[in-house]
């Protein structure tokens, strides 16, 4: 049994302010816990959302988004119930760090988690079984860390069910970031996406940016994204905003990615948003402890729009250097 205890109710009227509370005993506190923030409104009869925030430590809009959401909205406002974890990899969140500083493990990574696993481990597994299931709307924030930037998006995944993929877009063109993404990932193991999609729920995620840190703007999309996607499930009233302005992105293959096959400086060649065409030049990496060797050229593999780069001056061999995604109407 999973030792997660929420310190408020789930499915009470009005707005409560708590935890999910895991015991954990350290070196520093025996009998310590992991605190998680938690807020839960429940208002009338309707569906439910799932909001999460932080599932790697090191990105930032969605906390942001989320603290001031669970801040302004009331019972009153909320057609149904609305669940906001701001930070759900808590320990990850208050390091600055993609993992958990308690386990190293990735969050995003060990879904559907194990009940009696680690740390980060005891978390996904709560709210895989917990959380999710009693949620008919999950949206996952992120953006690309410190090690990432990327074009605003708001993201979908192609499925098996194709009623559910045509909700999962709806929701996502509902979101209204300024680009909308059929993603593709490198690989959707464990993924928090590949539980909540294989339990049948609406499933919306973001890429709003990176570098390790949140812009006005970003925080701004983030922001309006949420309410508009409550707006589109009937838990908020009111029109959903700037849909109609989202651009339509597409990955239609692995060869969308693009990754360093050496070490070294990265000198980029095509900035974030431009269009490339195939072979083109997107970056010379240069030696790092030595001059008068030649760079190694990564070309692009198809032409598009450069959604995604490597953040930091320095690559390893095979960090993602660049994503390539199609423009579509």
């Amino acid at each position: 049994m999973n030792p997660i205890r929420p310190t408020i109710p789930l499915d009470q009227p009005g707005k409560h302010h708590g935890f999910l509370r895991l015991p954990h005993s350290r070196n520093d506190s025996a009998w310590g816990s992991v605190l998680i923030p938690l807020t839960v409104i429940v208002g009338s009869e309707g569906p439910t959302a799932l909001l999460t925030g932080a599932n790697h430590g090191d990105e930032y809009e969605g906390p942001i988004a989320l603290q001031q959401l669970a801040w302004e909205l009331e019972p009153t406002q909320v057609q149904g119930r609305v669940i906001i974890l701001p930070t759900m990899n808590a320990p990850a969140f208050r390091a600055g760090t993609r993992v958990s500083p308690i386990d190293q493990v990735n969050m995003n990574r060990c879904f559907p988690g194990r009940a009696d696993g680690s740390v980060t481990q005891k978390i996904a597994h709560y709210i895989s079984h917990a959380l999710v299931p009693i949620s008919d709307l999950v949206l996952d924030y992120h953006s690309g860390g410190k090690t990432l930037d990327f074009l605003p998006y708001a993201a979908a995944h192609y499925l098996n069910d194709e009623d559910q993929q045509t909700a999962c877009v709806a929701a996502m063109r509902a979101f209204a970031a300024p680009w909308s993404m059929m993603m593709r990932e490198i690989d959707a193991v464990g993924m928090f996406d590949t539980e909540v999609e294989a339990q049948g729920k609406v499933f919306v995620t973001t890429e709003l940016g990176g570098g390790g840190t949140a812009t006005a703007a970003s925080a701004r999309i983030a922001i309006r994204g949420a309410r508009n996607l409550l707006r589109h499930a009937g838990i908020l009233s009111g029109e959903v905003e700037g849909a109609e302005d989202s651009r339509m992105l597409d990955m239609p293959g692995d060869d969308c990615f693009h990754f360093a096959p050496s070490d070294g400086l990265m000198h980029p060649l095509a900035d974030l948003g431009e269009r490339v065409s195939e072979g083109q030049a997107l970056a010379q990496i240069w030696p790092a402890d030595r001059t008068g060797v030649a760079p190694v050229t990564v070309t692009a593999n198809r032409a598009g729009l450069v959604a995604a780069r490597h953040f930091p001056g320095l690559v390893q061999s095979g960090d993602c250097l660049a994503v390539i995604a199609v423009e579509v109407d």
